[in-house]
């Protein structure tokens, strides 16, 4: 079945969305004001204000100089010339989890719902619902980038997709992971959809737009920036029901990728690391106090993130042995039974502190089970009762 947007006639007006092409043009991702005032006046009003020249908390000056450069209609026939769809609230494709940045509280002067997205590839934007991100440091360690990779190869096979960035380290094992599953990967940009960063992934990003989705808040040609890359966190946690943090310095990005997690009540979730590891401070960090849960490979991560009832993952137990099926009498007179010099009934009803009848008793039931040996001088334990 193909993955490939439908061919529904879109719900959004074309003056909105020439409107969102335009600010999102104009505005940085993650604009508080220009994102707040295009969710309460609406792309249209605010675009016509700053054509007017009527100044909006300052956007003004920030844009002006730019606006007579503006040609929405020609940046959506370029955009779709490399395979770029513009998605915005209203359409058909619109991921309903992003809306949830509306209410949460900003972070380094970002946030708020974006204008719109530019994205480059078949899967649509409203089945990562259920996704799970993995994110993590750029420097990473082998034991890390393994587990970033089984962890999204286990989530993929359930027919989740997993998330990530692109970047270095821990990013692209994820994407690799998802990929080698057989399924779909989703990357989230800080530049361009168009653009390759790192540039060394580049092969790798275009066999994502090949299956999956590269996507982006930034139009077209626009390079990464540290503030787009804050930025781009917010989304990559929006966009999931759950983020995954493998291994994560003290000041690494994947923590703002966890905080905005959390701000929008997504599940949060870390991988530990050796307690040695600098690359595993972070994740640590937030394990002890509590921001995230302790996950330690697939399985958990699913238990975490699925329905009620799902997934359920059993506690790791010890193989069952031989004595752990004997009463708790029967293990007490088996712990006096002595290991090489055997001793009399007497002897081990002293040692297990309890009756001689009782033991006897309990020594036939051993002997039956191939627990003890009986000889002329006494009862010792036999080769089984050591498995």
């Amino acid at each position: 079945m193909s993955r490939r947007p439908t061919g529904s006639a879109p719900r959004v007006g074309l003056a909105d969305r020439l409107a969102r092409v335009a600010l999102s043009r104009l505005a940085e991702p993650g604009d508080l004001r220009m994102n707040t005032l295009v969710t309460d006046l609406g792309p249209v009003a605010v675009h016509e204000h700053l054509t007017s020249q009527h100044d909006l908390h300052g956007l003004l000056d920030d844009v002006g100089q730019r606006l007579e450069a503006l040609d929405p209609e020609r940046e959506l026939v370029q955009a779709e010339e490399r395979g770029i769809r513009f998605v915005v609230p209203g359409d058909p494709e619109w991921p309903a989890g992003l809306d949830d940045l509306r209410s949460a509280d900003p972070l380094h002067d970002r946030g708020g719902v974006p204008i719109g997205l530019w994205v480059r590839g078949p899967l649509r934007l409203d089945e990562l619902a259920g996704g799970v991100a993995v994110v993590g440091s750029r420097s990473s360690t082998t034991y890390g980038e393994s587990v970033a990779r089984d962890i999204a190869a286990r989530v993929s096979l359930t027919g989740l997709t997993a998330v990530s960035g692109a970047a270095f380290g821990i990013d692209q094992a994820a994407h690799r992971g998802a990929l080698a599953s057989g399924a779909p990967t989703a990357a989230v940009l800080a530049c361009g959809a168009d653009r390759s960063y790192p540039a060394a992934h580049s092969t790798l990003l275009d066999h994502i737009a090949a299956v999956g989705a590269v996507v982006s808040e930034t139009a077209p040609g626009l390079p990464p920036t540290r503030i787009r890359f804050l930025s781009r966190n917010r989304l990559i946690a929006a966009l999931t029901c759950g983020t995954v943090v493998v291994e994560a310095a003290a000041r690494s990005g994947a923590l703002n990728t966890a905080n905005w997690a959390g701000r929008l009540h997504r599940v949060v979730m870390g991988v530990p690391g050796p307690v040695t590891s600098a690359p595993s401070q972070g994740v640590h960090q937030l394990l002890r106090s509590g921001a995230a849960a302790l996950v330690t490979g697939g399985a958990d991560v699913l238990e975490l993130v699925g329905a009620s009832g799902e997934h359920l993952v059993e506690e790791p137990r010890g193989p069952v042995r031989r004595r752990d099926r004997l009463s708790r009498r029967d293990q007490q007179v088996l712990d006096g039974v002595p290991v090489a010099r055997a001793a009399p009934a007497d002897s081990v009803a002293r040692a297990a502190g309890l009756g001689l009848l009782e033991v006897q008793s309990a020594l036939s039931r051993l002997h039956r089970a191939g627990l003890v040996e009986h000889g002329e001088e006494g009862w010792r334990l036999a080769a089984l009762a050591h498995d």
